[in-house]
Formats: C-alpha cells, sequence, structure tokens
C-alpha cells in the first residue's frame, strides 16, 4: 500500500465475516483489513420484516456481537447479502435440492439482490443497504444440476455467484453495483468510509 493513499487515517478495518468473496473484495480497495474472531449469531428475522429490510438487521446483529470489542483503531465490517424474488428472501441454500429450488425460481426472471453493511467503531454505527437487479435467462435443469453439483453454491445468497459459470452463461444483464452481487457494495463502503473517517475519527 502507497504511504501517500491512506484513506482510514492509520485505521484498519476488521472483518466479521468468514467469506472469502468479502475478503477478497475489501482487499481490492487498498486498506488494512484484518479478519475478526468468528461468532455464532442467530440470523433470524421478524416474520412481518420487509425482505429488503432482512440484511440490514442481520448486518447489525453481526456487528452487535462485538460491541465493546473493537479498538481505536479499527473499524468493523459487518454485512449480509440475500436475493429477493417475489418478495420473499432466499438466502444460503440447505443442500443441492435446495440450490436447484432456488435457481429454478430465478430462471428466466428479474430478482433484487440486497446487501446490508454496519460499520462500527468504539464509539459509532452506521447502518446501510445497497440493492442491485439482476435478470436471467431460461436456465435449463441440465444446466442448474451442472451448475450445482460442480460449483457447489451452498455457501451464495440464491444458490449463486455471478463471478462464476452460472453468472457466465445465465445473468441477461444487470442493473446497479456487480460487486453487491458478489457480496459486497465497493462503492458504497468506500464512500462512507471516506465520509466517517472524517466524523469518527
Amino acid at each position: 500500500m502507497s504511504l501517500e493513499f491512506d484513506v482510514l487515517k492509520g485505521k484498519k478495518l476488521l472483518l466479521a465475516s468468514a467469506s472469502p468473496r468479502r475478503r477478497e473484495l475489501l482487499g481490492k480497495l487498498d486498506v488494512a483489513v484484518s479478519q475478526a474472531h468468528l461468532k455464532q449469531v442467530d440470523e433470524n428475522y421478524p416474520t412481518d420484516m420487509p425482505a429488503e429490510d432482512v440484511p440490514a438487521y442481520i448486518s447489525q446483529k453481526k456487528a452487535a456481537a462485538y460491541a465493546g470489542e473493537i479498538c481505536d483503531d479499527e473499524i468493523l465490517v459487518a454485512a449480509d447479502t440475500v436475493v429477493v424474488c417475489d418478495g420473499q428472501v432466499l438466502g444460503k441454500p440447505a443442500d443441492a435440492a435446495d440450490a436447484e429450488r432456488m435457481l429454478r425460481k430465478l430462471s428466466g426472471r428479474r430478482h433484487l439482490v440486497v446487501t446490508g453493511v454496519t460499520l462500527m467503531s468504539p464509539h459509532s454505527q452506521l447502518t446501510f443497504s445497497e440493492k442491485t437487479e439482476v435478470e436471467f435467462a431460461e436456465l435449463s435443469d441440465n444446466e442448474i444440476t451442472h451448475y450445482v453439483e460442480k460449483y457447489s453454491p451452498l455457501d451464495k445468497a440464491g444458490a449463486y455467484g455471478i463471478q462464476e459459470w452460472i453468472g457466465y452463461i445465465g445473468v441477461c444483464s444487470i442493473s446497479g453495483d456487480y460487486y453487491n452481487v458478489m457480496g459486497l457494495p465497493l462503492h458504497s463502503l468506500y464512500m462512507h468510509l471516506k465520509r466517517l473517517v472524517e466524523v469518527w475519527m
């Protein structure tokens, strides 16, 4: 990292996620990133909560698990991503059959990918959400089965990774932040960090 470039003004990001994709994406912002000690968090949410509000709510729960543990030189980043189709939340599939069910639901249709992010310092907290619309082409049963068996997308919301084979052959169009679909809205995150470092620090 260049000594001249330090958007965090000497602070480092503490990522509260086991996702290798989020770790990789954060690193692309040319900021110092450390992995937080992972904690088990109850990711249930109120049944009457609007689907698009769920990721922000869960990101706040993830951040809350670290309350009182953030050092003065750290900013915690907690995030959650879901796919929303027909007002229904599609999280990570339970198994291969569930993954195939989700992909059949998304086939030939538009859906939203929503990521909620909570930033927390020892003194303040901020939560925001980003939405991206994705349209899939019609997927054959053979294509769906091939993807699920070869790429095992059980760790991905909506049972797909746009950066994988299914994205190459299936995604017709996208409106919004591409990286949000991967699990972290980099532009919004960067802009929030730039503004908030000035306020918090």
